[in-house]
């Protein structure tokens, strides 16, 4: 008897996004967007500040519900149930002063249902994990920023939770602290949290995000990992600022090393084969016209601004 394969199952998703739209009273913030987040990876949420990355961080914890569209996370609505296998670290500091380290990480596990007898033992590995046992019995207010951003990623996964939010995760942090997280974050993920974090540092979302997301004026522009987004991009991307004419980027655009290109003026963004090549020869034809020019190898960024025509740097909070 002939018998046909089952056919593959889609992975389990550790968030949904399905038409969703939400406006801050006449400001639209997200429109009609909709997103999968796989279970178990470290999924990127990349553009720029204004874009709804945050709003969509809010929507799926369940603090605010979309204007339309739905939401799933962890194959449920959003409701006060699952913020117990929620951790968020938000992006502006959200310590009190007065409290000690010890103390802030006992109020959040007694907040959420962690049992007391319980709670000793994983406050002090959760301390020893993130460096900060030492430091135990001070002030939050005493710590310095990689400290302060350390502990609240201790709390945020104090409950064990099985989706971990971050919102601008390093902003602010020396190279080491931002090393120092990222340890913690790969560290967790590969015991099984799902890792889901907005950023506008292209660098970030490149070197450790297994997914990434372009989200543009609240709606998603491309989404795959960072692999496929930047394939088919030449090897060097240049970023010429100056006064150029439609007709010499028409021109530009057929020259026989040019890759995609990108005007949103006053800034021309082009892929290239050798920018060594490409230069001096860009300065010949429009020198005059030239006011800064910027080098390096592709990037996701370059991936980013040929997608949606903008750099990732740019807009207005949101």
């Amino acid at each position: 008897m002939r018998t046909t394969a089952a056919p593959p199952q889609a992975p389990p998703l550790a968030a949904q996004a399905e038409g969703v739209s939400f406006s801050y009273e006449d400001r639209p913030a997200l429109d009609g967007l909709s997103l999968s987040v796989p279970a178990g990876s470290v999924f990127g949420l990349l553009g720029p500040n204004g874009s709804g990355k945050s709003t969509l961080l809010s929507l799926i914890d369940g603090l605010r519900a979309p204007d339309a569209g739905a939401i799933r996370v962890l194959g449920e609505p959003p409701s006060p149930g699952l913020r117990a296998r929620i951790g968020f670290l938000f992006q502006e500091t959200s310590l009190d002063p007065l409290m000690t380290v010890r103390e802030t990480l006992w109020l959040h596990g007694r907040l959420y249902g962690v049992p007391a007898s319980a709670l000793k033992k994983r406050l002090g590995e959760m301390l020893d994990a993130v460096g900060l046992a030492g430091r135990a019995g001070s002030l939050t207010r005493t710590l310095s920023g990689g400290m302060k951003r350390r502990l609240e990623l201790a709390r945020a996964l104090l409950p064990r939770p099985q989706l971990l939010l971050l919102d601008e995760p390093t902003t602010g942090l020396d190279p080491d602290s931002d090393q120092a997280l990222w340890t913690h974050l790969l560290e967790i993920n590969r015991e099984g949290t799902t890792v889901l974090l907005a950023t506008n540092k292209v660098a970030e979302a490149d070197r450790y995000c297994h997914r990434v997301a372009f989200i543009h004026l609240g709606r998603l522009a491309a989404e795959g990992s960072p692999e496929e987004l930047k394939a088919g991009l030449k090897h060097d991307g240049v970023w010429a600022e100056g006064d150029f004419t439609p007709e010499f980027v028409d021109r530009l655009a057929g020259w026989p090393d040019v890759g995609r290109l990108t005007w949103a003026p006053p800034v021309l963004h082009v892929t290239v084969d050798s920018a060594s090549a490409f230069v001096p020869r860009l300065f010949q034809e429009a020198g005059q016209s030239i006011t800064g020019v910027r080098l390096r190898e592709a990037t996701l960024e370059d991936a980013y601004f040929d997608i949606v025509g903008a750099a990732v740097g740019d807009g207005g909070e949101r």
